[in-house]
């Protein structure tokens, strides 16, 4: 056999092994999809069909989650359960996450992610709420506040990345966003090696503090989807340049802000990012949480609690606008 032939015959092989995972790729995306269907209800903004849970009466909470997770981390952590006893709060998947859609017409930037968000709520009936964003979702929540001041009445940001650092690992994260071979990626090898470093990432976003019993209750399968796993590598490709263009804006934001942040993170240092903010901020409070990392809501719910209680405090009457 010469060496063209057996090229061919290589490629032939390999081209039949991805197209072998991209089906079983796809069969276990439609099973995590059945065996998770969605919590909530659906509300449809301008070509996106997103979800969302709402629990509880009173001043309107927002809860946006970050990069990778959905509304399950909000709901396990007992966050949820915590603010709904005095509050109407609202999570929402935001697109491309759980069960929300994510249209490939535009680039989901955080600032197109809070016009989204804004006309969502109003949908919803929503004029005013305070508003927490962790991680990513800090992003899309200063991206709400400083584009409607008027809906946002306070803003917690938790864990959040705000500042442009050299990220290496973003620039591997960010590989299936790519055209055509990031596709290939997602569809074939990308779940596959999600689900192999699944149990290193948990530590490492968890930690120092150990991963909860509760986290078993979020759907890692569904995190894995080649659907999810795109939207996960554009923010991921889109984190560094964000924080660049918005690091200017921080200064200008006169709601109250409120920052949180686990002291042991090692995914997002939090002297670099939430106490850098904090002076920057000159009206905002920071609450460092010792012993909890990246996912402080998860280990130290009653420490965000209370972070949002300041938040409502702070806001005055007119977080109370939309209560009902």
């Amino acid at each position: 056999m010469g060496w063209p032939r057996k090229r061919a015959t290589g490629l032939a092989v390999a081209a039949g092994a991805l197209a072998v995972t991209a089906f079983v790729n796809q069969r276990l995306a439609r099973r995590a999809e059945t065996h998770n269907p969605p919590l909530g209800r659906f509300v449809e903004v301008d070509g996106v069909r997103l979800h969302y849970i709402e629990q509880g009466e009173g001043p309107v909470l927002v809860l946006l989650h970050g990069n990778g997770s959905m509304i399950q981390d909000f709901a396990s952590s007992g966050l949820v359960d915590l603010a709904a006893r005095q509050h109407r709060v609202i999570v929402f998947d935001r697109p491309g996450y759980g069960h929300s859609t994510r249209p490939r017409d535009r680039v989901w930037t955080p600032d197109a992610q809070a016009r989204l968000f804004q006309t969502a709520l109003e949908q919803l009936g929503v004029t005013r709420a305070v508003v927490l964003g962790h991680s990513w979702g800090a992003s899309v929540a200063v991206a709400l506040a400083s584009r409607f001041p008027d809906t946002v009445s306070a803003l917690v940001l938790a864990s959040g990345y705000f500042y442009p650092t050299a990220r290496v690992d973003m620039m591997l994260l960010s590989g299936p966003a790519v055209p055509v071979v990031g596709d290939i990626a997602r569809y074939t090898v990308a779940p596959l090696a999600s689900r192999l470093v699944w149990p290193r990432l948990m530590r490492k976003i968890f930690g120092p503090a150990p991963v909860p019993a509760k986290f078993n209750g979020f759907p890692k399968e569904m995190a894995v989807r080649p659907s999810q796993i795109r939207a996960e590598a554009e923010e991921s490709a889109l984190l560094i340049p964000f924080a660049a263009a918005s690091s200017q804006i921080y200064a200008a934001l006169t709601m109250p802000v409120v920052i949180v942040a686990g002291t042991g993170d090692r995914l997002i240092d939090p002297a670099d990012q939430s106490r850098r903010l904090h002076d920057a901020i000159s009206h905002s409070s920071f609450h460092p949480v010792p012993g909890s990392g990246h996912m402080v809501h998860q280990t130290n719910p009653e420490a965000v609690m209370a972070a949002i209680n300041e938040a409502f405090e702070r806001a005055g009457p007119s977080a109370k606008s939309s209560a009902r």
